[in-house]
């Protein structure tokens, strides 16, 4: 392409696909800043409308790798992070989930950014609750060892992407990037527990990950939120050495009862903030149960529990013990 999306544009506009050395090629022209506004909409709606493919989304990721400030990250660390855009307005609960997680010593490289499609991303119930989102980007492998979990402030890591931000914005639609984010992890963790707001792109996503070295993730949906639910079903595609598994998740099969979806909806930063810290006092709810379910699930891809029951099992203990809370207390005090 020498630089030209003019080509690739050309064979998009007739329903071709491109394969995943095309798509890195193609998004690494965007990520250089060498296509204007109108290629890279042409670009993206191009493979909104036909559908994007597994090659190109593993070579679009591949693209955003090779740009993104990375850090170190130790063996066995992993990332627990939704799409976003289910606009359900829940609680932050895989930010939750990552005190649960580093509580019990396991390390928790957590990706986020601010709120796009919900009141309170990741990085603003973090940065109310104390949490510094803007420490030194020397600090945090250090931060990660220290206190077994960090925040990766994904614009900070990614800083290419703002060269389509502009185009993002003034198309107002899902593109190939809300997909990409959750696989670009800028500590190259290879165990994920990833929640999609739409279950079609569960399986799409396990194969990308598996050609990009993933050894074990669950990418999940529950009944329309980009995590699991107690609200009924959840639909998982299951990576673990190369293989994919499909099933269903309910909240009984892990001894948990059911909550409608209603009882987590949250609110702005402070709100969800103050959740998050009566959580992690030990408060029943709703949104605990939530918690246990997912930092269960991700126990499991952590390779921690043999079963997502003896997750929750060790969930609740690192809640109930205040290790999760004192997880929270090191990393406010680490990146101050």
């Amino acid at each position: 392409m020498s630089g030209n999306l003019k080509p690739v544009l050309a064979r998009l506009a007739q329903a071709e696909t491109l394969n995943s050395a095309e798509a890195e090629e193609a998004f690494g022209i965007i990520m250089a800043g060498e296509a204007t506004p109108a290629q890279i909409a042409g670009l993206l709606m191009a493979m909104r409308v036909r559908g994007e493919t597994v090659a190109e989304m593993t070579g679009a990721v591949q693209a955003m790798r090779a740009r993104m400030t990375a850090i170190e990250a130790p063996e066995g660390a992993i990332d627990v992070v939704g799409t976003g855009g289910d606009g359900a307005g829940t609680y932050n609960v895989s930010t939750a989930v990552t005190f649960v997680l580093a509580g019990l010593g396991v390390p928790v490289a957590k990706h986020g950014n601010r709120a796009l499609s919900s009141r309170s991303g990741a990085a603003d119930v973090l940065s109310s609750l104390g949490v510094n989102v803007d420490v030194a980007l020397d600090r945090l492998a250090d931060i990660l060892l220290r206190t077994h979990c960090v925040f990766l402030f994904a614009p900070r890591h990614h800083a290419a992407l703002r060269h389509a931000a502009g185009v993002r914005v003034e198309l107002g639609t899902r593109t190939i990037f809300n997909l990409l984010g959750p696989m670009a992890n800028p500590a190259r963790v290879k165990r994920q527990l990833t929640g999609f707001y739409d279950a079609r792109w569960l399986r799409p996503a396990a194969e990308t990950l598996r050609n990009l070295g993933t050894t074990d993730a669950w990418l999940v949906h529950g009944q329309g939120l980009d995590e699991l639910t107690l609200a009924g079903e959840n639909q998982v595609v299951s990576l673990h050495d190369g293989n994919i598994v499909e099933f269903i998740l309910t909240p009984e099969d892990v001894g948990l009862p059911r909550a409608p979806i209603s009882a987590i909806v949250g609110g702005d930063a402070e709100y969800n903030a103050a959740a998050l810290r009566a959580l992690l006092a030990g408060q029943p709810s709703a949104y605990r149960d939530t918690v246990l379910f997912n930092a269960g699930a991700a126990l499991v891809v952590a390779g921690r529990a043999a079963t997502v029951q003896e997750g929750v099992i060790q969930a609740a203990h690192s809640i109930d013990s205040g290790a999760a809370q004192a997880a929270l207390a090191a990393l406010i005090r680490e990146t101050a």
